[in-house]
């Protein structure tokens, strides 16, 4: 014990006794160390913040829309319907709630100035599927959908342009042939930029009122929730079975779920992490050869030390252990300021980061941090260690 404390005393002394070129060997394991931490967190933020954003449109979603042939005429019986949307909830094992939407044009009058909308007829169910945030009023509710009230939501845009500088709740919209009473206002909890039914400017009525503006009552989507995740594809398969089971063998139908694009969004940041990663080995690798050619120079620059500290009886494996040390010593206090710098970062980074993106930094970064630091420092060091270890007494006491 008395001879590993020596040890550890007579590296400290010989570092301390070259700290400028100690602490430049060291730059490099800091620029590395904090690579790989910055690296992970920044990797880890960004895939849970993209899978965030995916589910925003909803979670564990499975929808269906009618495969339009467009060498084949439209059926009102091909068309998907309230049934097939009960039947879905009723039948498929793993449903928890569906909806059905069924959307068209139309135009809403503020003053003298028109606006074109797009029109939403809209279940009970839609608001939990979507995800959407009402910021005024409330949602349609049963009653609405069976007494088919002529009641209304519409996008904060819309309020903007038919209410300004008014609550529009309460309000009369009228919105082509038929005028709605204004009961809430709403917004998506992600922003789909229009590719989904929910445009900037539109209106949500009960589904049953999309009968006076198109003249039937099919359905144009019907989504439905699963309660786990791992029950989106088999919910997916037999959607894909019922909807082709209750209609003619002609009506194809196209049943799809989020599963694919939220994998290629883990595939892409798995793929960004290893790039990265590797960026932060390869920093490493040279610090370490940095370590190595140091410590050869030191090794050299100290070969009487070496020949003086064997003539006195020292073994080989504690000139080994000296110079490892020293080598773990360099890589160690160089990945632990390169982890601190690294935690420190993202917490000084804070004012500027949106609120919507969490940045934490993973235990395991900084583990994998330190321990990948310390390996390169101790493996690029163990060849000057050993031709240390190797020198002769005799001949290191003769050499100038």
């Amino acid at each position: 014990m008395m001879l590993r404390n020596e040890t550890w005393i007579v590296a400290l002394d010989a570092l301390w006794a070259n700290k400028v070129r100690a602490f430049l060997t060291t730059l490099g394991v800091i620029i590395g160390s904090a690579c790989i931490v910055l690296v992970v967190t920044v990797a880890l933020s960004g895939r849970r913040y993209v899978i965030q954003q995916i589910e925003g449109v909803g979670s564990n979603l499975v929808y269906a829309r009618l495969d339009i042939d467009p060498n084949q005429a439209i059926l009102l019986e091909d068309q998907l319907s309230i049934e097939d949307m009960n039947a879905a909830k009723a039948g498929i094992p793993g449903v928890v709630t569906v909806a059905g939407t069924r959307g068209a044009p139309a135009t809403v009058n503020a003053g003298s100035v028109q606006r074109n909308v797009n029109l939403v007829g809209v279940t009970e169910g839609f608001q939990q599927i979507r995800n959407l945030l009402i910021l005024h009023g409330r949602f349609l509710d049963g009653e609405d959908i069976s007494s088919h009230s002529r009641v209304c939501l519409i996008t904060t845009q819309l309020a903007n342009f038919a209410f300004p500088f008014t609550d529009p709740i309460g309000h009369s919209l009228r919105v082509g042939e038929l005028s709605y009473t204004v009961i809430g206002v709403f917004k998506e909890r992600v922003e789909t930029f229009g590719l989904s039914e929910i445009q900037d400017y539109s209106v949500l009525v009960p589904f049953p009122l999309m009968k006076y503006y198109l003249g039937d009552s099919a359905i144009e989507m019907l989504y439905a929730q699963v309660n786990t995740p791992e029950g989106v594809i088999p919910v997916t398969h037999q959607l894909q079975a019922l909807l082709t089971s209750r209609h003619s063998k002609r009506a194809r139908y196209a049943v799809m779920n989020l599963s694919s694009i939220l994998e290629a969004a883990r595939k892409i940041a798995l793929a960004l992490t290893i790039v990265l990663l590797l960026i932060g080995f390869i920093a490493l690798l040279v610090s370490g050869i940095g370590i190595m050619n140091i410590m050869l120079v030191t090794v050299q620059e100290r070969t009487r030390e070496i020949g003086i500290r064997k003539a006195m009886g020292a073994r080989r494996e504690e000139i080994l252990y000296q110079f490892l040390l020293e080598a773990f010593m360099i890589s160690g206090f160089g990945s632990v300021l390169g982890i601190l710098i690294a935690v420190a970062i993202p917490v000084m980074a804070r004012p500027w980061i949106p609120a919507s993106i969490s940045v934490s930094v993973p235990w395991e970064a900084v583990v994998l941090a330190f321990v990948v630091s310390c390996s390169v420092g101790v493996f690029f060091g163990y060849l000057p260690a050993a031709r240390a270890a190797k020198l002769q007494p005799t001949e290191s006491l003769r050499y100038e």
